[in-house]
């Protein structure tokens, strides 16, 4: 059994961008675990309507 595992989990969430408004985009978090318990975030990133691939920090999570 490894004790610390990488994992990637993808999830619709709710953004606001200042151009377009709020949209609903796949969301794809990179998350380091120690036995089974998530610990630290390493990357997280959207996929846009058009397909291209961003970072998260483009967008606002304030509405």
């Amino acid at each position: 059994m490894k004790l610390i595992t990488v994992k990637r989990q993808t999830k619709h969430e709710d953004r606001f961008t200042p151009k377009m408004g709020k949209l609903t985009a796949k969301v794809t978090y990179i998350k380091k675990h120690l036995l089974g318990i998530p610990f630290k975030t390493l990357h997280k990133y959207r996929e846009t309507y058009y397909g291209e691939v961003k970072d998260c920090i483009d967008c606002n999570l304030a509405r």
